[in-house]
């Protein structure tokens, strides 16, 4: 599809950030107009993935959005244990 090129980015600086790398899962739903990937990882790295106050998770939305816009699509990020 045309979204995985954000979602092989996503798991790429997601594997550097938490120790079970082999938890990470992404998924895709679809609203509306936009498509929301998914960022499953172990119940143990959730806050790596959000770090401290939110800033790991708000630069990893910020890298989807920019690279989402340049391919002319609407993706947000969503993070799960």
């Amino acid at each position: 599809m045309k979204i995985d090129p954000i979602k092989n980015m996503v798991r790429g600086i997601s594997e550097m950030l938490v120790d079970k790398p082999e938890a990470i899962t992404i998924g895709e739903e679809t609203r509306e107009d936009s498509i929301i990937l998914v960022l499953s990882v172990d119940k143990a790295d959730v806050g790596k993935v959000i770090g401290r106050g939110g800033q790991t998770a708000k630069a990893l939305r910020a890298l989807v959005n920019a690279a989402a816009t340049r391919m002319g699509e609407k993706v947000l990020l969503e993070i799960r244990e």
